[in-house]
């Protein structure tokens, strides 16, 4: 245990933060997001677990630590919901609120169609899973500079 770091933020999940530079992209998904199979093909190799905790929570320690991206317009991206592009989700409206106070303005997230999203996921460099129910809670974080 560290002081001031967010126990949510467990070792594993530190140690990747941190490997991470500018421009790689991080993927927090819900427990339905095949996230181990994807995991294989990411930078990190391996799926990043942080159980018992949801998107929202994950999301507010993680982001308490992980600039986002500023030289590119929309520094995440969601998926989209199957059969309706402009459909909307409860998730989506709490992670707006979640990016938006951690960076203390509005920031612009892009939907991805579900195949786009997974091919974006298999070139991030590491997927955190949650314990989130979902459904669509699929998001990627795109690293900045501090």
């Amino acid at each position: 245990m560290l002081k001031g770091i967010d126990p949510i933020i467990n070792a594993e999940l530190i140690h990747a933060l941190m490997l991470m530079g500018h421009g790689d992209q991080l993927v927090l998904c819900d427990i339905n997001h095949p996230a181990q199979t994807i995991a294989r093909q990411t930078t990190y190799g391996r799926l990043i677990d942080v159980s018992g905790c949801g998107l929202e929570r994950a999301a507010e320690a993680i982001l308490k630590l992980f600039p986002l991206d500023t030289f590119i317009s929309a520094p995440v991206k969601r998926m989209q919901v199957v059969g309706d592009p402009e459909g909307q989700v409860p998730i989506f409206a709490v992670m707006q609120a979640v990016i938006d106070r951690s960076e203390g303005h509005p920031v612009c997230i892009e939907a991805l169609e579900r195949f786009a999203f997974y091919d974006a996921a298999k070139n991030s460099f590491a997927i955190v899973r949650t314990s989130d129910p979902g459904p669509y809670g699929c998001f990627i974080f795109s690293k900045g500079v501090v």
